[in-house]
């Protein structure tokens, strides 16, 4: 296993990861499959980007994005991560989590944040294991297949760029 910076190569592996996340009802709103092209504009954002491989496979990936379009938080990020199906619980996440922390603080951002479903309970476990903090429930955040769901805000903050 190792990580690596994501590039416009991987999109295709990225997508179909993605879109198991959107079809398993497990991690986020969206319910649109992404494209290959969707995931390459995504990649040409300024933000961290990090793959997984495990035998030479794309397993996982976690992207950062803005957490505003506001100049007060430039510092901060969003973040998600996406585990293939045949990869999951084998700590290809946390190593693509902790990849991302690591190219978040090269790149100057100071904090993380993510909303989780309060379901995912091993999203959260691995999170607080990480140093995440949970901060706040948001009740009825928004609907998924006709239902409301509450999400955990969760964030980290990176002490180097907190100077």
């Amino acid at each position: 296993m190792r990580h690596r910076p994501a590039t416009l190569d991987d999109a295709e592996a990225m997508a179909r990861i993605y879109n198991e996340g959107i079809e398993d009802r497990i991690a986020t709103f969206e319910t649109e499959l992404r494209s290959t092209g969707e995931v390459r504009a995504r990649l040409r954002e300024p933000y961290p980007a990090i793959v997984v491989e495990d035998g030479g496979e794309v397993a996982a990936f976690a992207w950062a994005s803005a957490y505003s379009s506001r100049e007060c938080y430039s510092g901060v990020v969003d973040f998600s991560v996406y585990v293939g199906r045949k990869s999951r619980d084998r700590g290809v996440g946390r190593e693509a989590i902790e990849a991302l922390i690591e190219a978040s603080e090269e790149s100057g951002f100071h904090k993380l944040t993510s909303k989780v479903f309060v379901e995912n309970v091993p999203s959260r476990r691995l999170l607080a294991s990480l140093g995440f903090r949970e901060v706040g429930l948001h009740k009825k955040h928004a609907k998924l297949d006709g239902g409301w769901r509450d999400v955990i805000v969760v964030e980290l903050s990176i002490p180097a760029n907190l100077s």
